[in-house]
């Protein structure tokens, strides 16, 4: 069957909808995507290396608190952070109707 012009405005409008769709959809996710590395880079570098001479005046489970975040606690943050982003895509998956 041949298209029509009327077919082809159609096709092209949906079209156009689904481009703008998923452009926001994009555009959504790699602004989470930025918020969460800046995230981890802040715990990881800053708590970890940068401020870690005045973080360990503090005690955690008996160790300075800077160690703790160098060795253990960006690693925790990094699983919290998994966490986020996967109940975050789902829902922005949804809001996108891109969902299985």
């Amino acid at each position: 069957m041949a298209d029509t012009p009327d077919n082809q405005s159609h096709d092209s409008a949906q079209g156009e909808e689904t481009t703008a769709n998923e452009s926001a959809y994009w555009h959504d996710n790699l602004r989470l995507l930025g918020i969460l590395m800046s995230i981890w880079f802040a715990v990881s570098f800053g708590a970890g290396i940068v401020f870690r001479d005045w973080l360990d005046q503090f005690m955690l489970g008996g160790y300075p608190l800077g160690f703790w975040f160098a060795q253990q606690g960006s690693i925790y943050v990094f699983i919290v952070l998994i966490v986020i982003y996967v109940r975050r895509m789902r829902a922005l998956e949804r809001k996108y109707d891109l969902d299985d």
